[in-house]
Formats: structure tokens, C-alpha cells, sequence
């Protein structure tokens, strides 16, 4: 190819590289054009669905379409996740990531990882907690400690899903204090807390959001809760640590699309479901409801789980669930 011709594919390159942004811009300027999917990789009425209805139903105003939640459960959220990450990359498919993102590769039940996500922001931060019907024969976490020793293997435990993170609570809980639980997989809390209402389970380690109308109903009762301090909205209900036993742990939730959507269209989406996230409505609903808000940056967060994707899976390793 002589210089003449190498000079017109090049400049015929850059042009077409240079139209190709333009469009992009273009198409990003005028986003959204349609309503928006929310992805729940859970059970409608869990937390994280919860969580999820009450945002999308106060980021709309901001994107002036409207935003659909789509329950994709199962797979301890394998199918939810999986949905997201396979979506078109045009930003009208988001997807709540949930912890188990970090869960699910270790058990080499999918092949992707966090990393497959162009992660938006991270919303809330939740810790578990300890609930058990209101008339179980144990009023305090030590005396469920005890009762779980006098016991062994007869305290059934409802979770999530095999290395959620309510399973890796649980599994925790039972390590640090020496006591041997028995553990009844769920798709989804909701689920799980049907089953503990109906006493086919003696107990779960999920969030105190996702008990909380069943607490304040007084057919559950929590026993105590993984966290540094006292939960707000809870304060009646001891941590773990109170109880002398060194166990800190929750989940979290954020928003995510698939990998090489649009920055342009990603930080609209950021900036309205960030606004979302401030509304006095958001805030008050979030309250009530017991979900801990703990907003992240799409940096933030990346930067955060690359650091905690080891130790997760470290952790897993030890409690053989981890291939």
C-alpha cells in the first residue's frame, strides 16, 4: 500500500472513530429515551427488593421515565446477577449488586465476577441479625448460645442461599461461639422469614429490615445483631460484641450495568439515582424500614471490593464452601 492510501485509511479511521463518539454523545444526550429495568436478583419483599422499589420509585422524577423492578430470582442470586451482566450495554438495564457477587464465583456457580459490572454507586450497608419466633424458649443471644450447646445440629437456620452472605452469618456465628446449627437454603430472606413465621425453621441470620414488620408484629423477636454499635430503630436489641462474641458482618447493595455502557450514559444514571438516594422521601422510607444507607462512589466501590474479594473468598475457603 503506497503512502497515499495508508494516509486515507488512517485519516478514513479517524474519522470513523471520531463519528462514533459523536454518536455516542448524541444518544447519551438524549437519554433515557424509554423506561428503565431494575434488576432484583431476589425475592420480591426481601431487602434488597425492598430497598431497591423504594429507590427506583424516587430516582423516576429524575429521569422522567419510568423505572420497572424486575424480580430475577434464584441461584442464591446466580440468575439475577447473570441477567445484568448479560444485558445490552446501552444503560436501560440496571442491576442491584448484591454481596453474593463476590459469593458466586468462589463457588464456581458463574463465570463472572464484580468486574463484569461497570459499577455505579453503592447504596446501602446492612449488618445480620439473630431472629427467632417470639415464644422461642431463649429471650437473649446467650441463651440461645447455650441452648444451641445443649442442642447441637437441632437449631435450624434459614438463609438466602448456599455462601450468601446471611449463610456466611450464620456460619460465622457458629465458628466463633463453638456451636453446631443446622443450615435450610431459601431464594431469597423473604422466603426464609415465611418459613421461620410458619416454624418450619428455628431461626435466621438475615437483616433486621427484612424482620422488622414481623418483629413489629410480634411474631418474631431479634436476639442480636452483627454490628460495631446498637442499630438505629433497634436500639433495644444488643450487638454481638456486647455479648463478648467477635462477630461483625452484613451485606450490601449498589447499582451496577454491564460492562462498556457509555460513561456519558453511566453518569446519568449515577447522578439521578444519587439524587434518588437524598430525597427526603428516600431517607424517611429507608428509616422506617431499618435499611442502613452507605453511599459509595463507582471508585469507591470498585476500589472496595477489589479489596474484600480475597478476603471473602478466604473466608469461604475455611468454611468449605468454596471449590
Amino acid at each position: 500500500m503506497n503512502s497515499y492510501l495508508k494516509k486515507i485509511v488512517s485519516l478514513s479511521l479517524i474519522g470513523f472513530v471520531l463519528l462514533c463518539a459523536s454518536l455516542t454523545s448524541v444518544l447519551a444526550a438524549d437519554f433515557p429515551r424509554k423506561g428503565i429495568t431494575l434488576i432484583c436478583p431476589w425475592a420480591a419483599g426481601g431487602g434488597t427488593d425492598t430497598l431497591l422499589r423504594g429507590l427506583a420509585r424516587n430516582t423516576e422524577p429524575f429521569l422522567g421515565k419510568n423505572i420497572t423492578v424486575m424480580n430475577r430470582a434464584g441461584g442464591a442470586g446466580a440468575i439475577g446477577h447473570a441477567s445484568g451482566v448479560r444485558a445490552r450495554n446501552d444503560g436501560y438495564t440496571v442491576t442491584m449488586v448484591t454481596f453474593d457477587i463476590l459469593t458466586l464465583p468462589p463457588q464456581g456457580l458463574v463465570p463472572f465476577t464484580y468486574e463484569n459490572f461497570d459499577l455505579l454507586l453503592r447504596v446501602n450497608m446492612d449488618p445480620a441479625a439473630v431472629t427467632v419466633p417470639a415464644d422461642a424458649p431463649y429471650d437473649t443471644i446467650e441463651e440461645f448460645i447455650a441452648y444451641a450447646k445443649e442442642n447441637p445440629g437441632k437449631i435450624k437456620v434459614g438463609h438466602a442461599g448456599p455462601g450468601t452472605a446471611w449463610h456466611l452469618a450464620g456460619s460465622m456465628l457458629a465458628k466463633e461461639t463453638g456451636i453446631d446449627l443446622s443450615y435450610v437454603p431459601y431464594n431469597g430472606a423473604a422466603p426464609a422469614v415465611t418459613a421461620l413465621v410458619g416454624k418450619h425453621i428455628q431461626a435466621v441470620t438475615v437483616s433486621p429490615a427484612e424482620v422488622r414488620s414481623q418483629v413489629d408484629g410480634g411474631l418474631l423477636k431479634i436476639l442480636g445483631i452483627m454490628s460495631d454499635e446498637r442499630l438505629a430503630g433497634f436500639e433495644n436489641v444488643s450487638t454481638m460484641k456486647e455479648a463478648g462474641i467477635n462477630v461483625s458482618f452484613g451485606t450490601w447493595r449498589g447499582l451496577g450495568v454491564p460492562k462498556s455502557t457509555p460513561e456519558d450514559v453511566r453518569n446519568i444514571l449515577h447522578d439521578a439515582f444519587k439524587k434518588g438516594m437524598e430525597t427526603e422521601e428516600f431517607q424517611k422510607f429507608a428509616g422506617d424500614m431499618g435499611l442502613g444507607l452507605s453511599y459509595m462512589s463507582s471508585e469507591e466501590w470498585t476500589n472496595d471490593l477489589a479489596n474484600s474479594a480475597g478476603n471473602v473468598s478466604n473466608t469461604m475457603k475455611d468454611l468449605g464452601l468454596a471449590r
